[in-house]
């Protein structure tokens, strides 16, 4: 796991070492345990390093033995002994044992179809000399980032948006399309992100750039292209009994340690049970909670699922009104503007965490891949009433943190905008294959919206402040195939979701441990958003600049004033909060890091 970042420019152009240095500063956190440079004419690559696998030799940029061929990678290409194995029988002589090696010889060997043939969670760069092409990819669900933006003199790329803002001539506009996206739905949908010019290298997309420019832009991969499967609930177990298991095989290669975040939830404890039972020594677990407050607590049950199997726990067990204190870091973490509730106890999970070990595995992607939220279980009447909202939706995704009630809060350039926010959702249920089932095409939306621009960009970014690497086992590429093929009834039964994997669970869990209700894990914000700290709120919210330049004030008093009187009004007030942070830390400032501990309204204020 490691940072990535490069120039990439036009005839005539020559990289400035001092801007290489600065996007590796940038991203220092991704990668503490080292960084490495290389310069040569128009194409320059930043590395930074968090050491996983042969820990001695490595060090990137990488490059073949004559020279030809430099690459930069973040991530982890967990099928490299079999793919090293197939390559050298063809002649490919390696020079390190590193798992990223394996990209520099499959493009040799493969040409541009060779990013099929990995398994892993990636995000790379590799300059071809001879063609002077650079190629960047990112792995299929789109668990490790990738940002691209084109200058007047060229391109430049990077794992996280700030190592970009660190080197630009001019600070880019706020694109408001965005804007209206993040406060609707907590975050941003697509190829473009919250500020003009930037955009996101997709999951499972490849970009060539030549001296022409834009040679290639492709996905390789998308959900879409899943066939449906006609199984029944003993030949599914079976199949997945073999799945998993090889999985799990490649997910656990590491030359470090690893341990576990528990939550006590059923994928979680999935994974303890596969790591439990592959281990020789105790694995380490991680959960966290509030003990004193509104929210559900899931304390108490991870406890008693990681003493079942033996694990080595730790349970942190948060102040609410302390952890209040990092939300600047956790929004500068995020980097890209999102507002996921979880992101704080897990930015506080991993900073704990990594005292202890490098690497944790984690349960993103259950809920997604196997159908386990109740909104894929939503009455069709309902979704008919919804679809009203957004016709051609399903009824699906329609609804947003702002009703139309609150449409006085913004000036009419972000109101115009709040037309459109639907449309990523509208457009991705729309270009699913005609045979897919309506569950079918939830989960197709989740996974191309909320998947990579959410859940992931909490469990990358979250982990990486503190150099921690996450593994979600749940979003290797097969697994999805497979959850996303399967037929409704083994996915959704009743008021029951994720109904399969409870079923290839029981081996390990009692039923009223797999079959209880779901629960959600959030943070107190209501508990904030009340009393004193409301009230320095109203004081420096409407003031702020940014809420000043895309809002009306008066209407956010008003919203405020009705906080104070029902407290019914915490979400879209905690959406513009982080807003203003954000806008503080990054438009206003210059990126840099904040304190681990910083009121959030005085820094606003």
């Amino acid at each position: 796991m490691c940072g990535i970042a490069g120039i990439y420019l036009h005839a005539g152009h020559a990289v400035e070492p001092a801007r290489l240095q600065c996007m590796a500063a940038s991203l220092a956190h991704r990668g503490p345990d080292g960084h490495g440079l290389h310069s040569d004419g128009r194409i320059g690559l930043a590395h930074t390093r968090l050491s996983i696998i042969d820990l001695e030799t490595g060090q990137q940029p990488l490059c073949n033995a004559d020279k030809t061929l430099c690459l930069i990678a973040n991530g982890e290409i967990y099928n490299y002994i079999e793919l090293r194995k197939e390559l050298e029988q063809q002649g490919c002589v390696f020079s390190t044992h590193s798992d990223c090696e394996t990209i520099l010889h499959a493009y040799a060997r493969y040409g541009l179809d060779f990013v099929g043939r990995l398994h892993g969670m990636f995000a790379f760069a590799l300059y071809d000399a001879r063609q002077q092409r650079l190629i960047l990819a990112r792995d299929r669900l789109g668990i490790k980032p990738l940002f691209i933006t084109r200058q007047p003199e060229g391109w430049l790329f990077a794992s996280e948006i700030k190592a970009l803002l660190a080197v630009l001539r001019v600070k880019p506009e706020i694109n408001p399309v965005g804007l209206a996206q993040y406060l609707q739905t907590n975050f941003t949908c697509g190829a473009a992100t919250l500020l003009q010019g930037i955009e996101r290298v997709l999951p499972g997309e490849m970009i060539a750039l030549g001296p022409q420019g834009v040679e290639l832009r492709k996905r390789y991969w998308t959900p879409a292209r899943i066939q449906p499967a006609q199984l029944n609930l003993t030949q599914a177990l079976e199949q997945f009994d073999a799945l998993i298991s090889d999985v799990m095989r490649e997910h656990m290669r590491s030359d470090v340690p690893f341990g576990l975040f528990l939550s006590g939830g059923v994928d979680s404890s999935i994974l303890l049970a596969l790591l439990s039972r592959a281990m020789r020594e105790p694995l380490r677990t991680y959960s966290v909670g509030f003990p004193e407050t509104s929210v559900n607590n899931e304390l108490p049950v991870a406890a008693r699922v990681a003493r079942e199997f033996g694990a080595e726990h730790t349970a942190l067990q948060l102040d609410s009104n302390a952890l209040l204190q990092r939300l600047p870091l956790c929004l500068w973490a995020a980097d890209e503007l999102m507002g996921d509730y979880a992101s704080l106890p897990t930015l506080m999970l991993a900073e704990r965490a990594a005292r202890d070990l490098k690497v944790v595995f984690t349960g993103e992607g259950g809920d997604e891949v196997f159908a386990g939220y109740g909104r894929y279980r939503t009455p069709l009447l309902k979704r008919l009433f919804y679809q009203l909202r957004a016709p051609g939706s399903g009824g699906f995704r329609t609804r947003g943190v702002f009703s139309r009630v609150h449409e006085a809060l913004f000036n009419p350039e972000l109101t115009q905008a709040m037309q459109s926010w639907r449309t990523p959702f509208i457009e991705t249920w729309q270009s699913a294959p005609r045979e897919w089932s309506t569950l079918q095409r939830m989960q197709q939306v989740d996974m191309e919206t909320w998947l990579p621009n959410d859940l992931l960009v909490k469990a990358d970014r979250m982990l990486m402040a503190h150099g921690v690497e996450g593994r979600v086992p749940f979003l290797d590429h097969r697994v999805v195939e497979f959850g996303l093929s399967l037929p409704d009834h083994l996915k959704v039964s009743g008021k029951n979701g994720k109904v399969f994997l409870k079923h290839w669970a029981e081996r390990f869990f009692p039923g009223e441990h797999l079959w209880s209700r779901k629960r959600g894990f959030t943070v107190p914000v209501r508990d904030w958003l009340r009393g004193e700290r409301l009230q320095r709120l109203q004081r420096v919210l409407p003031a702020h600049p940014a809420i000043r330049r895309w809002c009306d004030a008066a209407a956010v008093q008003r919203l405020l004033a009705a906080q104070e009187h029902s407290g019914n009004f915490s979400q879209p007030l905690w959406s513009l909060l982080q807003f203003a942070v954000w806008h503080t830390l990054f438009i206003e400032g210059d990126g840099a890091r904040p304190a681990d501990e910083c009121d959030p309204l005085s820094l606003i204020g």
